[in-house]
């Protein structure tokens, strides 16, 4: 641990502006030799001498900026607590915590909580900035309690429209403007009867679910029913889907490449199952393609990134997965190897076969790097006249190792 002080402070303002802050605050933004945030911040402690860095565009180049004076005293403005969702978490990737201290003001998810008198433990917090609104649906389910930081005045209707197209209209909306300022507003209305007007900018959407019998509610474990995705046949079953995540292991904030993914049902669920968790859906089928968008969004993860091509050529650029699971990528001998050699230590590979021919390369794979074999049988019934039947699915093996 460095015994140096830390040269960036980063203090959160609320809507109150100065007049809020805290003596440890006012001292940070008063000795601080270089001052940077949004034009709003910097205009509310005045113009002197001092060197100013107002964000621009792309965002991140602002940041790079700061990181030019780390031997001077810095002092970032911020809104309310800049650890959520803010500009202190995404500086926190860039430097070391001895590097900076954090000021915090109370966050919008802190004062929203409090006039709704809400548990913030019991409360999803999410923020609806840069991502498409559809990233709510894993949450939507009955009785969940959910604050929603949006992007802007429209961010509200966008939210309700989401939720009475999943069956959630008698959802109770609360829409909560200018949090902490004099012009606080506050607006009630269900998601079904929309009537909210001059909403805010800067607001926080409370959402109390309510399921109606229409809902669709997809629980977050592996194994969704096959009909939850658009799909033309290539689709890797619900029980095999199931038993294929487990042994994928799905953790907060991890990457799966998902190879060959089809209609995505993979790489999907594996996002869908851990916080933050990435997929990079690799398909060469443009048809497929398409699918894995639609379902990324109808499911809740509209930023899955797909990836033109073919396995392995396709793989040469991308960030190493932590884990990988090759479902249509198995006709060609060099594609295993190379994937293998892309995993990260540690990380987990799972390979389903359903023919001969794929079967001998997991036969190989097993005899190079190690692992397991199961062969997973699934059968279901089906009608034969008046009576029912046992019916097999195709029978899978599957090949699953972990990487020393």
């Amino acid at each position: 641990m460095s015994s140096n002080p830390p040269w960036l402070s980063i203090v959160g303002i609320g809507l109150n502006g100065i007049d809020g802050l805290t003596p440890e605050q006012r001292r940070a933004i008063d000795q601080a030799d270089v001052i940077a945030g949004g034009k709003r911040h910097l205009d509310m402690i005045g113009k002197d001498a001092r060197k100013r860095l107002q964000w621009g565009a792309p965002f991140m180049d602002s940041l790079e900026r700061v990181l030019d004076y780390k031997d001077r005293h810095v002092t970032v403005l911020a809104t309310g607590d800049p650890m959520w969702f803010g500009v202190g978490a995404t500086l926190r990737k860039m430097i070391s915590a001895e590097e900076m201290r954090v000021l915090p003001a109370p966050s919008a998810f802190s004062l929203a909580a409090a006039r709704m008198a809400w548990s913030i433990p019991d409360t999803e917090c999410l923020s609806a900035h840069d991502r498409p609104v559809e990233f709510l649906i894993p949450f939507l389910t009955s009785n969940a309690q959910l604050l929603v930081l949006t992007a802007n005045s429209d961010g509200p209707k966008e939210i309700s429209a989401l939720l009475i197209a999943n069956g959630f209209g008698d959802s109770e909306l609360t829409i909560l403007g200018n949090l902490g300022a004099e012009d606080e507003i506050k607006i009630e209305c269900t998601a079904a009867n929309w009537n909210a007007k001059n909403i805010p900018s800067l607001n926080t959407v409370a959402i109390d679910c309510v399921a109606g019998s229409d809902a669709k509610i997809f629980p977050r474990i592996g194994g969704l029913l096959d009909d939850a995705f658009i799909h033309d046949g290539q689709l890797t079953k619900q029980e095999i889907r199931a038993v294929t995540l487990s042994a994928l292991q799905p953790l907060p904030g991890q990457l799966l490449w998902d190879v060959g993914a089809g209609c995505g049902s993979i790489s999907i669920e594996w996002m869908r199952s851990a916080r933050n968790a990435q997929a990079y859906a690799i398909e060469k089928n443009l048809k497929r393609r398409a699918m894995i968008e639609k379902n990324g969004r109808s499911l809740g993860t509209p930023n899955i990134e797909i990836i033109s091509g073919f396995a392995p050529d396709a793989l040469h650029d991308l960030d190493p997965p932590d884990a990988i699971f090759i479902g249509g990528g198995l006709t060609i001998d060099k594609t295993l190897p190379s994937c293998w050699d892309k995993l990260k230590s540690g990380g987990r590979i799972v390979a389903n076969a359903v023919t001969l021919e794929s079967e001998a390369i997991l036969l190989k794979a097993q005899k190079d790097f190690g692992g397991e074999l199961i062969k997973i049988s699934i059968d279901r019934t089906s009608k034969i006249g008046n009576f029912n039947r046992w019916s097999p699915l195709a029978p899978v093996t599957q090949w699953r190792a972990l990487k020393p």
